[in-house]
């Protein structure tokens, strides 16, 4: 595959970098727009401690993601 055109030459190192790239996009969408609609219901004070819990939530999601990180790395 490394002498095809528009062909990628390691796959695996463009799918961790996708998978990085998704995290981070899932990560910011929940904390952005999650915000944003909870200072819209309920007001911007309401925003600030849903802001912390989706800080937490994002830190579990990171947490598990680099836990996986090490396991792959491992397994090889």
């Amino acid at each position: 595959m490394a002498g095809k055109r528009g062909q990628p030459d390691d796959l695996r190192k463009q799918r961790r970098r996708e998978q990085r790239r998704l995290l981070f996009a899932v990560v910011g969408f929940l904390v952005v727009v999650g915000t944003l609609v909870i200072s819209l219901v309920y007001g911007i004070p309401a925003a600030g401690l849903g802001l912390v819990c989706l800080l937490a939530g994002a830190a579990v999601l990171l947490l598990l993601w680099l836990i996986l990180q090490l396991m792959e790395r491992l397994s090889k």
